[in-house]
């Protein structure tokens, strides 16, 4: 199979049937884009990697999938011996369920909260809606012109619940500041192209800072916040989600909301020994630090420690950011930009 990556012999299983606590020793990890991309590939196939490590089981990388139809990859890793296939895209929330049905093996998908089936799918829709909230909060404080701007590859509820939280922190700090929000498309994960256009246009109707939430289409936005000055001639700065892309960053990267997801799938691991598997979803959150904003250069101490304070408060409860999947929900906290 193209782009598969078998990390350890495997003898064949055909007409494998669902995992038991006896044995679970092989989980495989399905991506759309390479796991080099510093955020969401990477950050799923590094924590895959490590929860496999943590729970003493072998690990089968499957990357550079593509957002089309997956069966037939997915029939290929139940025969190569997958106890538990992590379908690690929202375009594989409808051929996960069936591949699980059909060989027997469990599957865990993505924005499908109401799909479980217990001993065959669980779902992970994660929410980094705390993260975001505190992005906001420090967007707020750092802007000059006053406005700032959301960009995203499309709406699916985990961009939908860190935009929002985005946007509540920003009015939390500073209710003047304007959000402007823009879509490029409805599923325009990888368009490195749409993204440096959209941000350019985001760019020129004043924003100073962009939350961008993209995958292979945050390097477009990234291109744009390198290649553009502010209404007001000063630098643009880039909010990123799920990864690090310090290594890549030319001063612009103001900070990450940065997704650790080795406790969702050693937890998804566990659940499966102990055939409690597709019971429940799972979250990650600020409390363990699954969820996290990346500290650079370009935060002032200040600034930070005043964040930090608010992460504190969010944790202990005194301040409630709750999800909000919906996009209609989203809108109706932005001014959505033409």
């Amino acid at each position: 199979m193209k782009n598969l990556l078998i990390s350890t012999a495997l003898s064949v299983v055909l007409g494998a049937s669902a995992a038991s606590a006896a044995d679970v020793d092989t989980i495989a990890i399905l991506t759309p884009e390479q796991g080099s991309d510093y955020g969401w590939n990477q950050q799923g196939v590094d924590a895959a990697k490590a929860a496999a490590a943590a729970e003493g089981v072998e690990i089968i990388v499957a990357e550079g999938l593509g957002y089309g139809d997956v069966r037939a990859p997915m029939r290929e890793l139940a025969a190569e011996g997958a106890d538990l296939m992590i379908a690690h895209a929202s375009g594989y929330n409808t051929a996960g369920p069936e591949i699980a049905q059909e060989t027997g093996i469990p599957v865990s998908i993505v924005d499908s909260p109401d799909a479980l089936k217990e001993g065959l799918v669980a779902d992970y829709t994660l929410s980094g809606h705390e993260g975001a909230y505190l992005a906001g909060r420090l967007a707020a404080k750092m802007t000059t012109t006053g406005t700032v701007g959301i960009v995203v590859s499309g709406e699916p509820p985990s961009w939908n619940s860190q935009s929002a939280g985005f946007a509540e922190g920003v009015k939390a700090e500073n209710s003047e500041v304007k959000i402007l929000y823009s879509v490029i498309g409805p599923a325009a994960y990888s368009d490195a192209a749409g993204g440096n256009r959209v941000t350019t246009s985001v760019i020129a109707a004043g924003a100073d800072i962009i939350f961008g939430q993209g995958n292979g289409s945050s390097f477009g936005m990234i291109q744009a916040v390198e290649s553009n000055k502010a209404t007001d001639g000063s630098d643009v700065l880039f909010i990123d989600v799920i990864g690090d892309k310090s290594a890549l960053d030319k001063g612009h990267l103001l900070t990450s909301v940065v997704w650790d997801m080795t406790p969702v799938y050693t937890a998804m691991i566990k659940d499966l020994k102990a055939d409690k598997f597709g019971t429940h979803g799972y979250s990650i959150s600020l409390a363990d630090d699954s969820v996290k904003l990346l500290k650079t250069p370009q935060i002032d101490e200040e600034a930070w420690t005043e964040v930090m304070a608010l992460r504190d408060q969010i944790i202990s409860g005194d301040i409630k950011v709750e999800p909000v999947f919906d996009a209609a929900a989203v809108r109706a906290l932005v001014t959505v930009a033409e």
